[in-house]
């Protein structure tokens, strides 16, 4: 099939036009799954703060197992423990992380997002 002279470029055309949509779109992804990430970062911390103030209810020894948990930044992450002062009470771990939008126009645009996760276990 021939092509008119009107019609020679145009997909170069549609290319420059829906190009820049994908590529942030293809960034919007990719931060998604950064955030997914650090949400099961945070349940995960949250988890292993309860779990030690189980064994020692102390926030402390809380504080000091949700920063050994591996994969967040200590100084963007906050724990809080209520509860639990005596041997079958429930302690109660709360954590807060502020995650980090750093991928290119997507955290210029999102910020910072703040997750939260709580766990509550029996003190042993």
């Amino acid at each position: 099939m021939r092509r008119g002279r009107d019609q020679r470029g145009q997909a170069v055309v549609e290319l420059a036009l829906v190009l820049p949509l994908v590529v942030l779109f293809a960034l919007v992804v990719v931060q998604a799954g950064l955030v997914a990430k650090d949400l099961l970062l945070t349940h995960h911390a949250a988890r292993e703060a309860a779990r030690a103030a189980a064994v020692e209810p102390t926030a402390a020894a809380a504080r000091s197992a949700a920063a050994r948990a591996g994969g967040l930044e200590p100084s963007r992450l906050r724990v809080g423990l209520s509860g639990g002062a005596d041997r079958g009470d429930t302690a109660t771990a709360s954590v807060t992380y502020r995650a980090s939008t750093d991928v290119p126009l997507v955290g210029r645009l999102v910020g910072d997002i703040t997750l939260r996760a709580a766990v509550s276990m029996r003190v042993e």
